[in-house]
């Protein structure tokens, strides 16, 4: 049985709906998403091992654009522990994409030693999958 991340408002295949909302910060171009992955196969499906800083594609259905800012509240799979990110959007998948794609962004981590320990756990955790070539929703 295939998995995939969940769209915005729904959960399917072990990934928690996305809650995005506007910080008030100083830039309006933050946003907040809160992400809880349920199984290895949707974390797997959102992982961007690519990405030398590691990231995640986020479905969302919040038009966000090349690098803005998203802070993350990401909870894996089996640890009850929400691991924040603040990382930048890299690229985005627009409503309606060919093949199916679900709408939404794909986050990259900061270059810090926090986002190279999350890239290490995330990593630990999927194991051999993280070699698998089934598809995924990242690039």
């Amino acid at each position: 049985m295939a998995e995939s991340p969940a769209r915005a408002g729904a959960d399917a295949g072990g990934v928690a709906a996305p809650a995005g909302t506007g910080t008030g910060l100083a830039s309006a171009r933050h946003s907040v998403i809160q992400l809880t992955f349920r199984e290895k196969g949707a974390l797997y499906a959102a992982y961007v091992p690519l990405f030398l800083e590691g990231g995640l594609f986020v479905p969302s259905l919040k038009e966000l654009r090349l690098g803005d800012d998203v802070y993350l509240l990401l909870t894996l799979p089996e640890d009850p522990q929400k691991y924040p990110v603040a990382g930048r959007v890299a690229w985005i998948t627009p409503a309606n994409a060919s093949g199916g794609r679900t709408q939404g962004v794909g986050v990259r981590f900061p270059n810090d030693e926090k986002s190279k320990l999350l890239k290490i756990k995330i990593e630990a955790i999927l194991g051999v999958q993280i070699s698998s070539s089934k598809p995924t929703q990242t690039v």
